[in-house]
C-alpha cells in the first residue's frame, strides 16, 4: 500500500469512529460490550507483550466477568480527548486514573471512588527545591492539559496571581517526567500514585510538595438516565470488591512495589540497565524461554544475586550469577557454578521447582513472591512463616501475611517454637521487595519501549484540498 492510500485508509478510519451509535447504552444491553476511554500508562491500560494489563484494565476485567460483559477500550491521547469521547457518548465509561473534580462532576457521573492519591510538585534532584506555593512563582512549571492538575492551578491562581504554568497536551505524566530529566521544564504536577511507580524510570526526579490532601480517583459516566443504571452496577462491584479483599489485592499488584522502592536503589540499577544488562540480556531470555519464567523475573533476581557478575562469590560459599549454594548445584546438576549460561539455568530450574511445591491453592502473584522467598530462606523456613501467619489468624495463602511473620524467624521469642528454627526472615523480605521494585522497573521500561503512539495528524502533512486530489492506489 502506498502512502497515498494508507492517508486514504486513516482519513475513512477517522470518519467511521466519527460516528457514534445512537444509544451505546442499549447497544450494552444487547451486545454486552464495555465500551471504556482509557489512556497508554503504565499504572491505567497498556500491553505486557501480547497481553493487556494495567491498574484500571485488571478493575475493568475484574467487572467485566462480574457482570459477563466483554471489554473493548478506546485509547485517548489527551486528556481532553478522553473526555470528549465521554462527552459525545461514544463510550460507556471513562476509566484513566481520574480524580474526582467539581469540574467534572458538573459535566458527568462519577463511581464510588477506588483509589486515592494527592497532587505532588515534582523537581530534579540538583535543582532548587520549592517548598512552598509562592516559590513555585517565576518557575517553569508544566502539567497535563485538561487534567485535575489544570483545574487545580487555576484555583490556586486566584490567590496568587503571579503563578504560571504551561500545558502539555498528552494522556500520560511520562511525558511530564521526561521533560523535566531532560530539563526541558523545571517543575511538573504528578500525582502521588502514579510518580511513586514511576520515578523507577526516572530516579533523579524527587517529590518536592503537596499541593492538596488526598482526592478521590474514580470512573467517570455519561450525566444520563441511561448510565445510571450502568453505575449502580459498578458501585454494588465496588463495593464487594472493598469488602472481599479483591480491590486491595489489585492495588498491591499495581503499587505495592512503591512502598519498598530506594530511591538510590533505582537510580543504581537504572544505570546498570543501560551498562550491563544488554550484555547478558539475550542469554536470560533464552534461558527464561526455555524454563517458561518471564525474562524480566530472572534478570530481577539474578542481579539481586549478584549484581549481574558471573564470578560473585560471597563468604558462605554461595557463587556464580545467581549465587547458588555447592548442595544446590549438585542437586540441580550444576557442574560449574561460575558458568553464566549454568548458573542462570540452575536458578531458573529451582525457581520453577519452588513454584510447583507450593500448594495448589496460592494464586499469583502471591506465588511468585514466596517461591522467591523459599529461593533465599529455604522452603522449610517458608513454611514456617505461613504457619505462624495461619495461628496469628492471617492467610498464609498471601503474601503480605506471610511477609510480616518472616521477621518473626529471628525472634528468640518465636523462632524456638517453629519446625525449622532460626532464620534470617528480615533479609528474606529485603530480598523479595527488591526483586519485585528490580521487577517492576524491566516491566516500566518494557512498557514505555512499546507505548501506543499517537495517530498520525494527517493535516500536518498535506493540506485539505491536496488530500482530496490525491488518486487512490493500492
Amino acid at each position: 500500500m502506498t502512502i497515498r492510500a494508507h492517508l486514504y485508509v486513516l482519513i475513512a478510519s477517522l470518519l467511521l469512529a466519527g460516528c457514534s451509535n445512537d444509544d451505546i447504552f442499549q447497544d450494552l444491553a444487547t451486545s454486552g460490550e464495555l465500551v471504556v476511554a482509557t489512556r497508554n500508562s503504565p499504572t491505567t491500560y497498556y500491553f505486557d507483550g501480547d497481553q493487556p494489563a494495567g491498574f484500571e484494565y485488571d478493575l475493568l476485567r475484574a467487572f467485566a466477568d462480574a457482570r459477563g460483559y466483554s471489554l473493548r477500550f478506546q485509547v485517548a491521547f489527551t486528556l481532553d480527548e478522553l473526555l470528549t469521547l465521554l462527552q459525545e457518548e461514544k463510550v460507556h465509561l471513562a476509566a484513566a486514573g481520574l480524580t474526582i473534580t467539581p469540574e467534572r462532576n458538573a459535566r458527568f457521573m462519577t463511581t464510588l471512588p477506588y483509589l486515592q492519591q494527592s497532587p505532588l510538585i515534582i523537581y530534579k534532584s540538583g535543582s532548587k527545591r520549592p517548598r512552598t506555593l509562592e516559590d513555585l512563582i517565576g518557575r517553569d512549571l508544566v502539567v497535563l492539559a485538561g487534567s485535575s492538575h489544570a483545574e487545580l492551578l487555576q484555583r490556586l491562581s486566584e490567590e496568587t496571581p503571579e503563578l504560571s504554568w504551561r500545558e502539555v497536551q498528552a494522556g500520560d505524566t511520562l511525558e511530564l517526567m521526561q521533560l523535566v530529566t531532560l530539563k526541558k521544564a523545571e517543575l511538573a504536577v504528578i500525582d502521588s500514585a502514579e510518580f511513586k511507580i514511576q520515578q523507577q524510570l526516572y530516579p533523579r526526579l524527587v517529590a518536592a510538595l503537596d499541593l492538596e490532601a488526598e482526592e478521590d480517583v474514580a470512573w467517570y459516566l455519561p450525566s444520563t438516565a441511561a448510565a445510571a443504571e450502568l453505575k449502580d452496577q459498578i458501585n454494588v462491584f465496588l463495593q464487594e470488591a472493598e469488602a472481599s479483599g479483591l480491590l486491595e489485592g489489585i492495588r498491591e499488584r499495581h503499587f505495592g512495589t512503591a512502598k519498598f522502592s530506594s530511591r538510590l536503589g533505582a537510580f543504581t540499577f537504572s544505570r546498570r540497565v543501560e551498562t550491563l544488562l544488554p550484555q547478558w540480556q539475550p542469554l536470560i531470555e533464552s534461558v527464561a524461554a526455555e524454563y517458561r519464567l518471564d525474562w524480566r523475573l530472572l534478570a530481577a533476581v539474578s542481579y539481586q544475586e549478584s549484581h549481574w557478575d558471573p564470578k560473585a562469590k560471597s563468604r558462605t560459599g554461595v557463587e556464580g550469577m545467581m549465587m547458588i549454594t555447592r548442595a544446590t548445584a549438585d542437586e540441580l546438576g550444576v557442574t560449574d557454578r561460575l558458568d553464566p549460561r549454568q548458573s542462570l539455568r540452575g536458578g531458573a530450574r529451582f525457581i520453577r521447582n519452588l513454584l510447583r511445591r507450593l500448594p495448589p491453592d496460592i494464586e499469583e502473584p502471591h506465588r511468585l513472591w514466596m517461591a522467591l522467598a523459599a529461593y533465599n530462606i529455604g522452603y522449610g523456613h517458608l513454611e514456617d512463616a505461613r504457619v505462624l501467619a495461619e495461628k496469628r489468624g492471617l492467610d498464609p495463602h498471601l503474601w503480605p501475611d506471610v511477609r510480616s511473620q518472616l521477621p518473626n524467624l529471628q525472634n528468640p521469642d518465636i523462632y524456638p517454637t517453629t519446625r525449622f528454627g532460626f532464620a534470617r526472615g528480615v533479609e528474606a523480605v529485603t530480598y523479595v521487595d527488591n526483586i519485585r521494585q528490580y521487577f517492576s522497573t524491566l516491566q516500566l521500561k518494557s512498557v514505555t519501549a512499546e507505548r501506543i503512539q499517537p495517530p498520525v495528524d494527517v493535516s500536518t502533512m498535506l493540506a485539505e484540498d491536496q488530500l482530496l486530489a490525491l488518486p487512490l492506489v493500492m
